[in-house]
């Protein structure tokens, strides 16, 4: 074993060499650099609570499956063709491409003419962006972990703040939608309301005058409860 060991001692050396070199190679001239930016959120629960409050003084459960009713999954959000729509618009300052240029330019033409029309950069674009966007959620805190993927540190940061932005604006529509919705639901409800105690009190009136005297009878008395 020593006797083989020594003969091919040259190539136990070489082989690992050569390969740490490759690593460096690559590395250094081939490999692109990739920078993560995390971020946290949390996910809203209360925008109508008040009137989800206000609500149940009528009688009105809007909250039938036990979850809130502005709750809205944000891993369908983040991966979704809106929310790239809106991120692709944003203008970015970038070493390799320059400043205040759109992410819809740098994930795809760049500094050149572009070379395809604009709903096919759209697509290769949504797809780049998406692909970029990781996450993760703690069922028991309800935090998700967002993790932003680019080639730069603070094109990196730059993006991730620019993504959280955008999901604050969609959550601030999305709540003012379901508040509207939620008072527009009460104000029908309330409407229709008024409309069954108005007639109940015509009912009792129109009692009230065929029965005059009803003191001394049980029947009469519940039937006017």
């Amino acid at each position: 074993t020593v006797f083989i060991l020594a003969n091919n001692v040259r190539i136990l050396i070489l082989i690992p060499l050569l390969i740490s070199i490759s690593s460096i190679i690559y590395v250094q001239y081939f490999a692109i650099e990739s920078f993560i930016a995390p971020a946290k959120i949390m996910s809203s629960s209360n925008s109508v609570s008040s009137g989800s409050g206000f609500a149940a003084q009528f009688g009105i459960n809007l909250n039938n499956s036990g979850n809130s009713t502005d709750q809205w999954v944000y891993s369908e959000i983040l991966k979704s063709r809106t929310l790239a729509k809106a991120m692709l618009k944003r203008r970015f300052d970038t070493r390799l491409f320059g400043e205040n240029k759109t992410l819809l330019q740098i994930l795809t033409y760049g500094n050149n003419k572009p070379k395809i029309d604009l709903d096919m950069l759209n697509i290769i674009a949504t797809k780049s962006l998406t692909s970029s966007i990781n996450f993760s959620e703690n069922i028991k805190t309800g935090a998700y972990s967002i993790y932003v993927i680019a080639p730069e540190a603070q094109f990196a940061k730059d993006l991730t703040n620019v993504l959280i932005e955008e999901l604050n604006r969609y959550n601030r529509e999305y709540n003012k939608l379901k508040t509207s919705q939620t008072k527009t639901f009460i104000k029908e409800r309330i409407n229709s309301i008024e409309k069954e105690l108005n007639e109940a009190e015509e009912s009792l009136k129109d009692f009230r005058e065929r029965n005059r005297r009803i003191e001394n009878s049980p029947s009469l008395q519940l039937e006017q409860q």
